[in-house]
């Protein structure tokens, strides 16, 4: 299903980010909410050629993958009048562009206590996308981001930056993917210096 189809007629939009966009959304919004959402974990299983890697050497990003036991932590940005079309406008190019996302609606749970869940547009890889690149261990998804860089800058600041939101925003959550990948890439990173 199309963004378009899924907010037509609508003033008013959450979008949930859960990579790059906790930290560097890039376009207008109302106003955002750190919260989760139930029934999908999120793991370093999609590359990029572009933004933090090139054809030769893809970097790794994040993506979503259905997993009911699991929560997955991030940024819902709340869109509202010509904000709307503006942010959807912008995110199909930079989540979109290589084709393979699918966009879902979910339920959004803000960290407020007494806050209701809200509906929410989340963009996901799925492993029909040609730069995919499925699972791996820490260690391995840790070498290649330790050494990837494109367009937007190093690959490993996209691994810290997320990591520094989950431990600044989210404390009390635990994202053993996230820490053990980024103290395997802090590993190669190190031993690179040391050369």
């Amino acid at each position: 299903m199309k963004p378009q189809d899924i907010i037509a007629g609508k003033t008013s939009l959450w979008i949930f980010g859960y990579g790059s966009l906790v930290w560097k959304p890039d376009f207008k919004y109302k106003r955002s909410e750190v919260g989760y959402i139930q029934g999908y974990k999120r793991r370093f299983w999609h590359g990029d050629n572009f933004h933090r890697g090139s054809d030769e050497s893809p970097g790794r990003v994040v993506t979503l993958i259905e997993d009911d036991d699991s929560t997955t932590w991030g940024v819902a940005f709340e869109v509202s009048g010509t904000q709307v079309e503006e942010s959807l406008k912008y995110l199909n190019v930079r989540e979109t562009v290589c084709g393979g996302y699918v966009t879902k609606m979910v339920e959004f749970f803000p960290n407020g206590e007494k806050q209701a869940p809200v509906q929410a547009l989340v963009y996901i890889a799925t492993s029909e996308n040609p730069l995919y690149l499925g699972r791996a261990s820490p260690e391995v998804i840790g070498a290649q981001i330790a050494v990837r860089s494109g367009k937007t800058g190093h690959n490993l600041e996209y691994l810290l930056r997320l990591a520094q939101f989950m431990r600044s925003s989210c404390p009390h959550v635990e994202d053993d993917h996230l820490y053990a990948i980024e103290a395997a890439a802090l590993t190669v990173v190190y031993l690179l210096a040391a050369q």
